[in-house]
């Protein structure tokens, strides 16, 4: 049932490649449908649960994955999350990938992605980036669009290397942080 769900929401990109889609306002329900599942699964461990990246922007084009912050209590809880997450279809990706974050995928295992779970520590550092970045692009139209200028031209160059893509933004990122000393 959720692979039709994912697909009637424009969800999915093929593992480790780059494909933006043009913004879309399903977006939101689908966040909101998997925030249910993924603190139902998670109860009392998941302190608060955001919608961020690119598809919690209005109107700018973004991987049409749906990306989760859980925030627990501490790092080390991320390691209680894999057993639940597994049993509402997300694979754990492990905390190497980003440091101080422990990532879990749900789609096609080894196919597509459709939803990231970003298991953080809940108002830590990596909390406070991706709230504080999410918000500013929110907030700030020109930003927005300028984040978006720059995806578009790496997406055609790094369409088939997701990690250089993702390292290519980070100086934007990064620049944007920096105003709130979390750089």
């Amino acid at each position: 049932m959720h692979q039709e769900q994912d697909e009637a929401f424009g969800l999915g990109v093929r593992h480790l490649t780059v494909r933006l889609s043009d913004p879309n306002a399903k977006w939101r329900e689908a966040y909101l449908l998997e925030e249910t599942r993924v603190r139902n699964a998670l109860g009392p461990l998941a302190l608060d649960i955001q919608h961020f990246g690119s598809t919690a922007i209005p109107g700018i084009k973004a991987k049409p994955i749906i990306d989760i912050l859980v925030g627990v209590p501490r790092l080390e809880d991320g390691l209680a999350c894999i057993v639940p997450m597994e049993k509402i279809g997300y694979d754990y990706a492990g905390a190497d990938i980003v440091p101080d974050d422990h990532l879990f995928g749900r789609g096609i295992t080894g196919e597509t992605r459709t939803h990231l779970a970003h298991v953080v520590e809940y108002q830590g550092f990596n909390w406070r980036r991706n709230i504080f970045f999410r918000d500013r692009l929110q907030n700030d139209p020109a930003l927005a669009f300028a984040y978006e200028e720059l995806k578009i031209d790496l997406a055609q160059k790094f369409a088939e290397s997701r990690a250089a893509y993702t390292g290519a933004k980070k100086d934007f990122i990064d620049k944007v942080l920096a105003e709130a000393g979390l750089a």
